[in-house]
């Protein structure tokens, strides 16, 4: 394979680790990010620029063979422009609807796959006649731009519909409200699945996660379900990625309740829910991310065994009860410390889930962690 160079939109995490999945195939990369201290900057060269900038776009174009991105809030129409000079994968079509939750639940309500109710806010009477209908707790959103537990105010009680609007009606014009009907659910789960250039899929073990805050705090795959569940929630993945002629990885992130699948988002890009599969996986979802956008075939998902992966969110702990365990391996990031923020994660494996669970116990009490390791011990050994 002669040398290929990737360019990617955004130059956080997610782009370092594909740049590192990529250097054993002999790929060069280039960045693309508003931040001068981007951690993938470290790893490949940088171009410093808003993403809206054309002109440092085009120079960024003129150098790579193919654009994907690691942020799901690259704006879309600098991906269309970028897609007339250069191939762009994953479509910025699927990044568009991605981008704004009315649009994405709309699509999933087409597909046929379950999902809570919804509806477009756009007044706070609408905001009370819609939470009488939902029921509460429910919850309202920005249709665009939050992330990680970001953009959205949780509704108990009736009280709280001013302190809501308080909260998030000035975006009512800017980024958009939705709000969506709370579900009780025993688990969250995610589906992280791959589609080539040709149309080849594949999908990962669906993965069981536990958030803090919003936030990703641990995963465990392969998750407790039936199979009748794994091959449903996989479905669901397949349908979405053929209808929007997806190309690359993505996450389809569910809910569980009662034996019923619920969608609650997509994410077009590589996912922190599978940053297990670098060492739990016969190809990490880094470099079946790489291979689909480059039109390469597709790498095997099987799992090794069974995988957890801790978050370490603000700053980084002691790596020594990780790398303690055979099983241990360690992911820093190279970000400065600052709370709420993902800094680096750590992935335990092994053969056997009873075993996996013993080295978590381990980990989790040298670190003070019992509280994060918990859910996923109890999904272990269950």
């Amino acid at each position: 394979m002669s040398t290929r160079t990737v360019g990617i939109l955004g130059g956080g995490q997610l782009a370092r680790m594909m740049v590192l999945a990529g250097a054993p195939m002999g790929l060069r990369f280039e960045l693309f990010d508003p931040a001068a201290d981007a951690c993938g900057g470290p790893l490949a060269p940088l171009t410093v620029a808003a993403f809206d900038d054309r002109q440092a776009l085009a120079a960024f174009a003129a150098k790579v063979d193919v654009v994907t991105f690691d942020f799901e809030n690259v704006p879309a129409d600098s991906a269309q422009w970028l897609a007339d000079q250069v191939p762009v994968y994953p479509p910025p079509s699927a990044l568009a609807v991605a981008q704004d939750r009315l649009s994405e639940k709309t699509l999933f309500q087409q597909l046929g796959i379950p999902l809570p109710p919804f509806a477009d806010i756009t007044s706070r009477a609408q905001l009370a006649e819609k939470v009488a209908a939902f029921g509460l707790p429910c919850i309202l959103k920005t249709r665009r731009l939050g992330y990680d537990g970001k953009g959205q105010f949780r509704l108990r009680s009736a009280a709280d519909i001013d302190a809501a609007w308080d909260a998030l009606g000035a975006q009512v014009d800017k980024t958009g409200l939705i709000l969506e009907g709370f579900v009780a659910f025993q688990r969250e789960v995610s589906v992280v699945a791959v589609r080539g250039r040709d149309g080849s899929f594949q999908a990962y073990p669906v993965t069981g996660n536990w958030h803090v805050d919003g936030v990703l705090s641990a995963s465990v795959a392969p998750a407790r379900l039936s199979d009748a569940e794994q091959q449903a929630a996989i479905g669901y993945a397949r349908t979405l990625a053929e209808h929007l002629q997806y190309v690359g990885v993505f996450a389809l992130e569910l809910f569980c309740r009662d034996g019923e699948l619920l969608a609650n988002e997509m994410a077009p890009r590589v996912h922190n829910s599978g940053h297990w599969t670098i060492e739990g996986s016969e190809t990490s979802q880094f470099e079946n991310h790489l291979r689909a956008v480059l039109g390469l075939p597709l790498g095997d998902t099987r799992m090794l065994g069974h995988a957890c992966m801790l978050n370490w969110i603000g700053a980084m702990p002691d790596p020594v009860p990780v790398l303690a365990q055979s099983s241990g391996h360690w992911h820093d990031y190279g970000k400065q410390p600052r709370d709420g923020r993902k800094v680096g994660h750590a992935t335990l494996r092994d053969d056997d889930a009873s075993a996996l669970a013993s080295s978590l116990e381990q980990v989790g009490e040298a670190l003070g962690r019992q509280v994060q390791v918990a859910p996923a011990i109890q999904a272990l050994r269950a």
